[in-house]
C-alpha cells in the first residue's frame, strides 16, 4: 500500500510531498513527521527506500506507507495528556511521533505480536532518545511495549482515549476493539479494507467514518495454551512518576520555554501545568521546509528561575526567533540576518559553491550545561545524552 505521492530526497521533502497531496493537513502532525526521520527506523541496507511512499517489510519488521501514517495521525486528533494504545506497534515509529504530541503527562502503550520486533523498537527508541535533536526540542511521552496478541487483552483492562490497530480487522472483532475506548475516545483501524475512524459518543453509541481504501495483513488469531485455556496479554503498567522525575520534567520545561524579555522576567510558557507536548513546545517550531544558513547572533543573557533563585548565564549563541511570541530584539536581529544572508549569497556567487550549513544549536543542552549544578545532576537533566 502506498505510492500516492512522489518520493523525496530526504525526510523533509517527503513531508512536503505529503502536504501537497493533502495527506497532512495540520501543523501539529506536520511537525511530528518532520521531528523524526523515517529512515532511522529502517535497517541500514534499506535506508535508500525510506523516503518513498511505500510500505516496507523485512522479516517481522514492518512499516506502513507514509501516506497511511499521515491519514492515521490526522484521524487520531491527538493533543497533550491523552492515553494512546497502538495495537501492532511494530518498529515504534508511529508511537514515537505520537509521544511527541502527548507530552510527558500522556500514556503511550503498544502491543506487538513478535518479541524480536519489540527488541528492535526499543533499540530505535533508545537511539532516538540518545541522539535526536527532537528529544530536546519537544516534550516526550516515552512509549512502552508488551509482547502478545492484541486480541488477548483481558476485558477488565483499562480503556484509552485513542487506539490504533495496524492490522486488518474483520467485523467479528469490531466490538472487541471498540471496548478498548473511553467514552469520547477515537479508534482508527483498517476495517474490511477501509481505514475507518470510530468515535465513542456514549456507553453504547458510536460515530463511524470511512477514510480511504487500504490493504492490510489480517490480525493474527489467538492461540490457546496447551490446557485449552485462552492466553491473556497484560497491558503495560501505568506508573506514577517519582518526584525526582517530575522535577526533571519541570526544569527542562522551564529552560526550554524561558527567554529574557529585557526586564529580567522570563517569558513564554514557563508555568508547570497539565498535559504538554509538541503542540505547545516553546523552543522550536517546525514550519515549511527551509534552507539553513549561517546566522550571526548577538550575545544574550538568559535568566532562569530555579528553586526561587535566579541563575544568570551568558548563553551564546541564542535561539533564533521562531514566531511573534518568541521574538527577541526582532528589528535589529532581522537586519543582521539579512546582512548575513546577503554576504553568503555574494560568496556563493563568487565561488559558485553553496556554503555548508552550520549544525543547529541545541539550546536546551546549552542552558543546562551553564547551570551552577554538579555534573552528575546536569547529566541527569540531559538524560545522559551525548552531544
Amino acid at each position: 500500500m502506498g505510492g500516492a505521492v512522489s518520493a523525496g530526497e530526504d525526510n523533509d521533502e517527503l513531508i512536503d510531498n505529503l502536504k501537497e497531496a493533502h495527506y497532512i493537513h495540520s501543523d501539529l502532525v506536520e511537525r511530528a513527521f518532520r521531528a523524526i526521520d523515517r529512515a532511522d527506523y529502517y535497517l541500514e541496507e534499506y535506508r535508500d527506500s525510506a523516503y518513498k511512499d511505500l510500505a516496507w517489510r523485512h522479516g517481522n519488521i514492518h512499516l506502513s506507507a507514509p501516506c497511511i501514517y499521515s491519514e492515521v495521525m490526522e484521524a487520531l486528533d491527538l493533543h497533550p495528556g491523552l492515553s494512546f494504545l497502538n495495537l501492532g506497534s511494530g518498529t515504534g515509529y508511529l508511537s514515537t511521533m505520537v509521544g511527541l504530541i502527548l507530552g510527558p503527562f500522556g500514556v503511550n502503550h503498544g502491543v506487538e505480536l513478535y518479541a524480536d520486533v519489540i527488541e528492535y523498537a526499543y533499540q530505535k527508541l533508545d537511539y532516538f532518545i540518545k541522539t535526536s535533536e527532537s528529544f530536546d526540542k519537544f516534550e516526550f511521552c516515552e512509549p512502552s511495549f508488551v509482547a502478545g496478541n492484541c486480541l488477548e487483552i483481558p476485558p477488565e483492562s483499562r480503556q484509552y482515549d485513542r487506539v490504533y490497530c495496524g492490522a486488518g480487522v474483520q467485523r467479528d472483532h469490531e466490538e472487541y476493539m471498540k471496548n478498548l475506548l473511553k467514552v469520547g475516545g477515537i479508534l482508527v483501524l483498517p476495517l474490511e479494507e477501509k481505514l475507518t475512524k470510530i468515535r465513542r459518543t456514549g456507553q453504547s453509541s458510536w460515530e463511524t467514518k470511512k477514510i480511504i481504501a487500504v490493504s492490510f495483513a489480517p490480525l493474527a488469531l489467538p492461540q490457546h495454551n496447551t490446557n485449552g485455556e485462552p492466553k491473556t496479554v497484560p497491558l503495560p503498567t501505568f506508573e506514577v512518576r517519582t518526584l525526582q522525575e517530575l522535577a526533571r520534567i519541570a526544569i527542562r520545561h522551564t529552560l526550554r520555554v524561558t527567554t529574557d524579555n529585557g526586564g529580567g522576567q522570563p517569558r513564554g510558557q514557563g508555568s508547570f501545568g497539565g498535559g504538554r507536548g509538541l503542540g505547545v513546545s516553546g523552543l522550536h517550531k517546525y514550519g515549511p521546509r527551509f534552507k539553513r544558513r549561517r546566522v550571526h547572533h548577538r550575545r544574550h543573557c538568559t535568566s532562569v528561575v530555579l528553586a526561587h533563585k535566579r541563575v544568570v548565564s551568558n548563553a551564546d549563541p541564542t535561539p533564533a526567533p521562531l514566531d511573534n511570541n518568541n521574538n527577541n530584539h526582532g528589528g535589529q536581529e532581522d537586519g543582521q540576518r539579512r546582512a548575513a544572508r546577503e554576504e553568503e549569497e555574494e560568496a556563493e556567487k563568487e565561488t559558485g559553491e553553496q556554503l555548508p550549513a552550520e549544525p543547529p544549536i541545541n539550546i536546551l543542552r546549552e542552558r543546562i550545561l551553564v547551570l551552577p549544578l554538579p555534573e552528575p545532576l546536569k547529566m541527569y537533566l540531559l538524560y545522559y545524552r551525548e552531544k
